[in-house]
């Protein structure tokens, strides 16, 4: 069995970077009228040029049973939620070429993320309908897709 925690930067720091607007604004422009959070994620292409496509995916409950990683070698992958509610992000640290242990996050309205170019993780799992996201990821030649199936795991929630 998995908790699923809060997402924080912190916890998050070895397989990407949480993407918000927390803390003071990095500057203010047009005019004073909009706060800039600079330079958020590292984006990582490989050699393939970076891409915006839209996901629709179907949203799961907690508690959810995974039992499939992916990982994508040449990119790195950024899921920005297009409505203010929490999806999970499960990932799990490589081991020789296959996951390691699993860890699960529950996002906070607000957060996205960007998994780190070879970081094993789960499918996109919003926990509320519409499960829509704008994904940024490597857009190139070659398959830039690995997927293992792990022995079946259960994501509960936190219980606090």
């Amino acid at each position: 069995m998995i908790v699923a925690t809060p997402l924080t930067a912190a916890a998050f720091a070895p397989f990407g970077d949480v993407l918000d607007a927390r803390g003071d604004p990095d500057k203010l422009i047009n005019a004073g009228l909009c706060e800039r959070y600079h330079d958020r994620a590292r984006l990582d292409f490989g050699n393939g040029r970076a891409g915006i496509s839209i996901f629709n995916a179907a949203p799961r409950s907690l508690p959810y049973k995974c039992d499939l990683l992916e990982r994508h070698p040449d990119g790195s992958q950024a899921f920005i939620p297009m409505t203010q509610n929490p999806f999970l992000v499960i990932v799990a640290p490589d081991e020789d070429g296959t996951p390691g242990v699993p860890l699960a996050y529950i996002t906070t309205p607000g957060q996205g993320i960007n998994l780190h170019r070879g970081i094993w993780h789960g499918v996109l799992t919003p926990l509320h309908a519409p499960g829509l996201f704008a994904v940024i990821d490597r857009i190139g030649d070659g398959a830039n897709l690995e997927e293992v199936n792990v022995p079946p795991f259960t994501v509960h929630p936190s219980s606090g």
